[in-house]
């Protein structure tokens, strides 16, 4: 199994994978939309013998401090529980710090991304509609976030999932 970024060809794949994963298109959709506004930052697939089966994306946000956000994640279901997603994910996390992003925030299961370090703790004093017990954030570089409290948006396109 490798882990790349997404190429031209790679589209269709990507589509299949999230639509499969997720039982509906609403997240492939939220995909093709933010590869299209230009607000995919790192788009990467995991792929086995050249097949791929899984894709995680990080996007733009408006943050008080360099931000991404992690969605969707999504791997074939008879490949979960292999580590692929946890692969993508970790493999994001280090090209989002080696370029010097500040923290990345997710939208998930506390118990799946705290394994990362995602943390619900830090994320709670950030206001945004997606805000709860699913919303974590991830410092990067010194590990402490810039700050703990502000306004954060997703790009427009997460606004259609509803």
């Amino acid at each position: 199994m490798i882990v790349r970024s997404e190429t031209p060809g790679d589209i269709a794949a990507i589509r299949l994978v999230e639509e499969v994963a997720f039982g509906r298109s609403a997240e492939a959709q939220l995909v093709d939309d933010l590869r299209a506004a230009g607000d995919s930052v790192y788009s990467l697939v995991a792929v086995d013998d050249g097949t791929v089966v899984g894709h995680a994306l990080f996007s733009r946000m408006k943050a008080p401090f360099p931000a991404l956000a992690l969605a969707p994640v999504a791997v074939l279901p008879e490949y979960r529980r292999t580590g692929f997603a946890s692969r993508l994910i970790r493999q994001g996390i280090t090209r989002s710090e080696t370029a010097g992003w500040l923290g990345i925030f997710v939208l998930g299961d506390p118990a799946f991304y705290r394994r990362f370090g995602f943390d619900v703790g830090k994320a709670s004093g950030f206001f945004s509609p997606y805000a709860g017990p699913h919303l974590m954030v991830l410092p990067l570089g010194k590990k402490e976030l810039p700050t703990d409290t502000g306004i954060i948006a997703h790009a427009p396109a997460f606004a259609k999932l509803g």
